[in-house]
Order: C-alpha cells, then structure tokens, then sequence
C-alpha cells in the first residue's frame, strides 16, 4: 500500500497496520493528529514547552502500549485518555489542577497573532478569522472568565467535547463519571458560556 493509500484509511486501520509492523502507519497518525494533540495538551499545562515534551510522551505511550488497541475502540479517544493522564500527572506534581478555555490566545509570547484555540477548533477560512479578530477582545475576556471559572470538572468536559469531538460516552469512560452526569457538566458549561455573552450581545444590539 502506498503513502497516499494510507493517507485514505482510517486512524482504526491505521493502528492495526501499525501494530503488522507498517511503520509508514504511525507516521500518518502522528502527523494527522500531532497538532491537535499539541493544542489539547497547551490548553491544560499553559506552557509550550512542556507541552511539546507530553505531545512527544503521548505519541512515545502510543507506540509502547499499540499492542493493547482495539479495532473496535475509537484511536482518538484511545490517544487523548492517553494525553489526558499524562497532563494530570504534571499538573499534579506541578501542584496544579487547572484547563484553559477554548478563547484564550495560544500563547502568552505573541506568536500566534492573537489566534485562539476556538479559532483551530471550529473555522480554519482567513475570512472567518478576520471577522473573530474583530470581536475577540471583547468576546473572549467574556468567555475566557466564563470558562475559567467553572468547575475542574466541567472544563475538563468541555475541553475534551469542543476540541477532541470526544463521545459522551468515551468521556464518561475516561474520567469515571456517569454518561449523564457528563452531559450535565457540559451543559451548565454552555449555559454558563451563553450567559457571558448575553450581556456582550446586548451591549452590541444597543449600540446599534
């Protein structure tokens, strides 16, 4: 099979080719996720280069325990359960416990011009970029004391579903809690999100 052929299948297929010996399979897997991974792992250490050590620790996890993947189980579920563990063992012996919100700038340097993790996750046109720039000053100090203040528990939720697009029920699996009461967290994270911008909606139709 052809790079470009493995280009073409599925992160499952993928991972069982890996686990034959196809090396070429694990290289499509990191460079279709790595970026991601990288951004999921920045939002919860806040610090770029721990969080190119864990991205590269995670991807190091992936290769030492393929033997144990399942076709039947999601690869990205599987991969970020992995991350998710790895970035808690550093919070904790870093005596932090703590996620960023999907509005906050990428990095506190300067480089990535202001873009925020919300703009990776959901729209990727220059255009739909230009239009967010606009209003991201205002919007996103909302969001980001919206984010910021809700629960560990929540934001974890909430990080995990908007960025990973990981299952309700893999999440539930992941962190041990009912599928239920995920929703429920993730719910009450919208709402809290939704209020933070009613006022900001507001103050704009008025000034119109």
């Amino acid at each position: 099979m052809s790079l470009a052929d493995l280009n073409e299948i599925s992160d499952e297929t993928l991972m069982l080719k890996f686990q034959g010996g196809d090396r070429r399979a694990f290289a499509v897997l990191v460079t279709r996720h790595k970026t991601a991974m990288y951004t999921f792992i920045l939002r919860q250490v806040r610090d770029r280069a721990v969080a190119e050590d864990l991205t590269q620790d995670m991807f190091v996890r992936v290769v030492q325990s393929a033997s144990t993947f399942k076709h039947e189980a999601r690869f990205a579920t599987w991969a970020y359960a992995i991350a998710r563990h790895l970035c808690i063992d550093h919070l904790r012996k870093a005596g932090l416990r703590r996620h960023a919100s999907l509005d906050q700038p990428l990095s506190r340097d300067g480089d990535a011009r202001g873009a925020t993790l919300g703009d990776l996750v959901h729209d990727e046109r220059p255009e739909a970029s230009a239009e967010r720039a606009v209003a991201s000053a205002d919007i996103g100090a909302r969001v980001n004391l919206a984010v910021n203040a809700l629960p560990t528990e929540q934001r974890e939720v909430f990080l995990l579903r908007q960025l990973a697009r990981v299952p309700f029920r893999d999440i539930a699996r992941m962190t041990g809690t009912p599928e239920n009461t995920v929703k429920s967290r993730m719910r009450y994270a919208l709402e809290r999100l939704q209020e933070a911008l009613s006022e900001y909606e507001d103050v704009a139709r008025n000034a119109k």
